[in-house]
């Protein structure tokens, strides 16, 4: 029998049960990484919030979950808005209640295959926005819900850009690294109040933003991969979802590594 592990196979182990009556919020869930993380939870018994910008992806998510017997919410989200996540954090909690789960999946690549002094600085800004500033209020907010009964799981999704720097795609690298730094700090704040905060980077994975990267940048990429193949959707969700759960109460902090070997620390 082939050993599908070597092709990334999507075929994946589900636990019914493991988040049942436990609420989820995921950032980025129309599409991408976000959607395949906010499906497994679902699949596993949470209640999912669903946040993203694109009010029409949020609908078809939503109605290919339900149409499936699976519990999903929709909240129409600019991450990068402090009062964007400020009041639809505080509906969710009015709906479904607290959140027990988050995770923040929602970015942007900006500019690939450009050196730094050809990088405007408009897009810089905008990639800081979703990446890194996102990352700040969706932490902010979900620290805020999860300590009246000092317990959650929040859950960053940050890149192997963030740990090594991919040349030519300064923005992404940055705000990534910063996501990092985010999720190290703000563990340390938190990690006698029952909340764990904890990082995921992934290497180059086959996903919709990927399909939109320069061809070049993706080759850069995938070679620089031992296993020489990209990542699945499948494959990040099953990782996040341990990362988030009761299995993983003892780490926090940390980012954790999906790279087919690329970073091994």
């Amino acid at each position: 029998m082939a050993d599908k592990r070597k092709t990334g196979s999507k075929s994946a182990a589900v636990w019914p049960n493991r988040f049942k009556g436990q609420v989820a919020v995921v950032t980025g869930a129309a599409s991408g990484l976000g959607q395949g993380i906010a499906l497994r939870l679902a699949r596993e018994g949470a209640k999912v919030a669903l946040l993203d910008l694109n009010p029409e992806r949020l609908r078809n998510t939503v109605r290919d979950f339900k149409r499936t017997g699976l519990a999903a919410f929709p909240f129409v989200t600019d991450v990068s808005d402090d009062a964007s996540v400020r009041s639809q954090m505080a509906q969710i909690e009015q709906q479904l209640g607290p959140p027990d789960l988050v995770v923040h999946s929602a970015g942007i690549v900006g500019p690939t295959n450009t050196f730094i002094v050809d990088y405007p600085v408009e897009a810089f800004d905008q990639i800081y926005a979703v990446n890194l500033r996102g990352s700040f209020l969706m932490t902010k907010y979900a620290v805020a819900a999860m300590l009246p009964r000092k317990s959650g799981s929040i859950l960053l999704i940050a890149s192997v850009a963030g740990k090594e720097g991919n040349p030519m795609m300064c923005g992404y690298s940055s705000t990534k690294a910063g996501v990092i730094g985010l999720v190290k700090g703000v563990a340390k704040e938190y990690a006698e109040q029952g909340i764990t905060v904890n990082g995921l980077a992934p290497a180059v994975v086959m996903t919709e933003m990927v399909r939109q990267t320069a061809p070049e940048q993706v080759a850069y990429m995938t070679a620089k991969i031992p296993m020489k193949r990209l990542g699945t959707i499948e494959e990040v969700a099953a990782m996040a979802t341990f990362i988030v759960s009761r299995e993983c109460s003892f780490a926090t902090g940390f980012t954790f590594d999906l790279t087919g070997g690329r970073s091994t620390y």
